[in-house]
């Protein structure tokens, strides 16, 4: 391929968390690169997602904390002052402005075109700008699509006429309804239910198969009981089947024969892929993209293809932005290797492979009581065929949770692989447990032996004692 000006070593489709990471990767390993992004650089996480809707539940969150310990309790006179709430979100996105991920970009040395992209040939993309113009992109080495994902909008009569807010428009919103029905009880549903109740609208929470599904059962019981602790409605096994939306809002019918009114409506029933990707040139079919262990794409023949990555949602195996920079780590590190005749490291656990999405992703869910989870649930492990030993401690016993809340609550499951002894899965619910996730993260990616875990002496009086309970009971 000859060089000119639109000829990179990696062109990037996305310019998200995933996708900087990528082309951040490619550059430190001396390539060049561009991302392309029809929107805002930073993408779906920096402006609709993880860091405004996190900023909404934070305020919340510190007020109950407060009033969860005498002394603090006595000085919370008042609820949450909602503009101050919504101005310190909208300081979190820039408000909605990206030109400090731009300048970080060109400070990175990488190049930046803006307009929606599409795969037009191999190592070829084509990008139509926002005036309406075309420019051919090309790529000597590799092309990767870190395009992310989009809201998935169920076929209910009425849905799309009623104007429906997903993720984006909820956290971006500035103001509060008096009223919102949530359709979906996974983490956005239950987050947000969790966010507008603290910030006074009457929520209900229709969830058809309950909350938090794929989470240990006692995550979504604990979460549905604060949230109707909290003044919500939560009703599970519900479907909505007919919306429609009026002047003064939005009636749900559903299937249980009620109906719901309310100023909005949020559905939050999980992602679909971007369409419209050009797939077509890889002779592969629009959706989400199988990958191997380095995030190659998979051809119609099952063999990885040399040139095209996919990354992050794009692929759907593990759809969360610290996964998906991981799985851009290793791609680029990877793209790097390649292009330089260096073997790739692609077996598990290899500084080239994206290992930990099957088995060790972490994650959060911040909703009151906080969920945080990392490896396999036990129904997942035992469908894995492992020996499993599931051990259950209550989090409120232990003397750094009881110093940390006034009449604590939480839940720890360790899940153990009887035979080898070692951790699989750990999920802890309560508050403040996310700072507790990362020790279980290092415990089941280096499958510390549970005898050596005798060893890792936690500090006194934290809540990381449960450590020592839990091997105790084992």
């Amino acid at each position: 391929m000859d060089d000119h000006a639109d000829t990179w070593d990696v062109v990037v489709l996305g310019a998200g968390p995933v996708g900087e990471n990528v082309a951040d990767q490619a550059v430190r390993g001396g390539l060049s690169a561009v991302v392309v992004e029809a929107e805002l650089v930073g993408g779906e996480c920096s402006y609709w997602a993880c860091m405004p809707s996190k900023a909404l539940l934070r305020s919340g969150e510190a007020r109950r904390a407060a009033l969860a310990v005498d002394g603090a309790r006595q000085a919370v006179t008042g609820g949450l002052d909602v503009e101050a709430v919504l101005r310190r979100r909208t300081s979190f996105t820039s408000d909605w402005d990206d030109a400090g991920q731009v300048d970080w970009l060109r400070s990175a040395g990488i190049d930046l075109v803006r307009g929606r992209g599409r795969l037009s040939g191999v190592r070829e993309v084509t990008v139509a700008a926002p005036g309406g113009e075309e420019r051919v992109l090309r790529a000597r080495h590799a092309v990767a699509l870190a395009t992310g994902s989009r809201p998935h909008l169920p076929d209910v009569p009425g849905l799309a006429a009623a104007r429906p807010w997903t993720n984006r428009e909820a956290v971006s919103a500035q103001e509060v309804p008096g009223s919102l029905v949530v359709v979906g009880g996974g983490v956005v549903g239950c987050e947000l239910a969790v966010a507008f109740t603290d910030l006074g609208a009457e929520v209900t929470v229709l969830a058809r198969s309950g909350l938090l599904g794929g989470y240990e059962p006692f995550a979504g019981e604990a979460v549905a009981e604060s949230l109707a602790e909290l003044g919500a409605d939560v009703r599970t096994g519900v479907s909505a089947t007919e919306v429609s939306r009026g002047s003064d809002g939005v009636t749900v019918r559903c299937d249980d024969g009620r109906t719901v009114t309310a100023e909005q409506i949020l559905v939050a029933t999980g992602r679909e892929p971007q369409p419209d990707l050009g797939l077509d040139v890889a002779g592969l079919p629009e959706g989400w993209v199988e990958v191997d262990s380095t995030l190659r794409a998979l051809g119609p023949d099952g063999d990885p293809l040399a040139w095209l990555y996919a990354v992050g949602d794009a692929n759907h195996r593990s759809p969360l932005t610290h996964q998906g920079k991981y799985q851009a780590r290793a791609a680029g590190a990877a793209i790097v290797a390649r292009a330089a005749g260096v073997a790739v490291e692609d077996e598990p656990w290899g500084m080239h492979a994206a290992t930990a999405d099957d088995a060790a992703t972490p994650q959060v869910v911040f909703t009151d009581p906080q969920v945080a989870s990392v490896g396999r649930t036990a129904a997942q492990a035992e469908r894995d065929g492992v020996p499993v030993r599931v051990v259950d401690q209550d989090l409120g016993t232990v003397a750094g949770a009881a110093l940390h809340a006034d009449g604590y609550a939480g839940r720890v499951r360790m899940v153990v692989d009887e035979e080898r002894e070692v951790i699989v899965g750990m999920t802890f619910v309560g508050p403040d447990v996310a700072e507790l996730l990362h020790a279980a993260t290092i415990a089941v990616v280096a499958e510390v032996p549970l005898d050596r875990l005798w060893h890792a002496v936690p500090a006194y009086p934290t809540m990381s004692e449960v450590w020592l309970r839990l091997l105790e009971a084992w």
